[in-house]
């Protein structure tokens, strides 16, 4: 099977993923663009191994606003996807020295302002005796900032997805895998993307429209 060599080509880009239909179709040719604007091409794979080789050669083609689908982790698809570090550590780290700082700060306002008492003859701000607390809150915010760095960073909360309209995606949570370019990618062209998870060896290739249509 010949492998693709060349960038997918954006010369018969269709204007952000639309395929015009014609007034015949009912209700007019805005309607039928509206009607038949492309979400993503899906392509499934069938094994891991398979997929791997997959997103090595999408990743080469220039695509950025695509993703790989499976049922679990596999080891290396980071990589084969050209996934840059993750920015969830920065996350836990801001977060994590805020809760700090706000819990050593929470107790020197209480013992040394707000209720100043002398005990055992210690100064107001005595910081030895404040730092189990504040280690404690220090990892309450580096906990909170990896939940809501990786909920952010990963677009969640999202209750439905264009690709749910494909019925063979719901093997995505058992045996299925596979791989989606979205039409917001600056080198989206539906028919060529299509062509181009053909050739690099998928087993079915589905065009996702917005309205919820496959192809």
């Amino acid at each position: 099977m010949a492998e693709p060599t060349h960038r997918p080509s954006s010369s018969s880009r269709d204007g952000g993923g639309t395929i015009a239909e014609g007034a015949a179709s009912g209700g007019g040719a805005g309607a039928g663009r509206e009607a038949s604007t492309v979400f993503a091409v899906l392509a499934e794979f069938e094994s891991p191994k398979a997929l791997m080789h997959a997103c090595a050669k999408v990743r080469d083609a220039g695509y950025r606003a695509w993703d790989a689908h499976t049922p679990f982790p596999i080891h290396g698809l980071d990589r084969a996807m050209g996934l840059q570090k993750s920015w969830v550590s920065a996350f836990v780290l801001i977060l994590g020295l805020g809760g700090a700082g706000l819990g050593m700060l929470m107790q020197w306002f209480v013992a040394a302002r707000a209720y100043p008492l002398v005990i055992s003859g210690k100064p107001m701000f005595s910081w030895p005796a404040f730092v189990p607390i504040t280690f404690e809150c220090g990892v309450l915010g580096g906990a909170l900032g990896a939940i809501g760095g990786f909920l952010f960073l990963s677009r969640l909360p999202r209750h439905h997805h264009g690709l749910f309209a494909s019925a063979h995606f719901e093997r995505v949570t058992d045996d299925a895998f596979f791989i989606s370019i979205e039409a917001g990618d600056a080198e989206f062209d539906a028919a060529a993307a299509a062509a181009f998870l053909d050739q690099i060896g998928a087993q079915r290739v589905e065009t996702i429209y917005e309205c919820g249509k496959v192809a």
